[in-house]
C-alpha cells in the first residue's frame, strides 16, 4: 500500500511552515497598520489591538527584567526540536497526532521568532466578555491551543480505541 502524502513527515514541516508564516506575516501586518495599544473593534466581543508580552503564557514573568526572554528562547528551541523529531517518528502511523505537532511546532517557531528577534511576542487578538478581558493572543497561540486540543482529543480517542480491543 503506496503512502499518502500526509503521512510524509517533510508534508506536516511544511504545515508547520505554513503556519509560521501566517502568523508572522499576521503580525507584520497589525504592527504596520496600528500603533501599539490601539484598537480596533469589530463586535462586542472582539476586537484587535496591538500588545507586546515579554513574558509567556498569559504574560507569565513579563516584568522579570529580560531574563526570561532567553529563557523561553531556550524551551521553545528545545520543544522545536522535540517536536520535530515526534514528527518524524509519527508521521507515517499517526498523522492526526502529527498534524497536531505541527501546528505546536509551526505556532511555537513564530513566537520564538518574536522572542529572539524583537525581545517581545506580538499578540493583538482580543476576545471578551463586557469587561472581563481573555489575555491578548496571535495566530501562533491559537495553531498551538488548536495543537494541544487535537492531540488531547486523539490520546482520548485512541484510549477508548484500545480498550474496546
Amino acid at each position: 500500500m503506496a503512502e499518502k502524502i500526509y503521512q510524509k513527515a517533510w508534508f506536516w514541516y511544511i504545515t508547520a511552515l505554513i503556519v509560521l508564516v501566517l502568523d508572522q506575516a499576521s503580525k507584520h501586518a497589525i504592527e504596520a497598520a496600528f500603533e501599539f495599544g490601539e484598537t480596533k473593534v469589530f463586535t462586542s466581543f472582539f476586537n484587535f489591538t496591538l500588545a507586546y508580552n515579554p513574558g509567556a503564557a498569559f504574560s507569565f514573568l513579563a516584568d522579570a527584567g529580560g531574563w526570561q526572554r532567553w529563557f523561553f528562547a531556550i524551551i521553545a528551541i528545545a520543544a522545536s526540536v522535540l517536536l520535530s523529531v515526534w514528527i518524524a517518528r509519527t508521521a507515517q502511523q499517526k498523522p492526526r497526532e502529527a498534524f497536531a505537532l505541527a501546528f505546536i511546532l509551526g505556532g511555537a517557531l513564530g513566537n520564538l521568532y518574536d522572542r529572539i528577534a524583537l525581545g517581545h511576542v506580538v499578540d493583538f487578538i482580543v476576545v471578551h466578555y463586557q469587561d472581563n478581558f481573555w489575555p491578548a493572543f496571535n495566530i501562533a497561540d491559537s495553531a498551538i491551543t488548536l495543537g494541544a486540543a487535537v492531540l488531547i482529543i486523539d490520546m482520548l480517542f485512541n484510549k477508548e480505541k484500545k480498550a474496546d480491543a
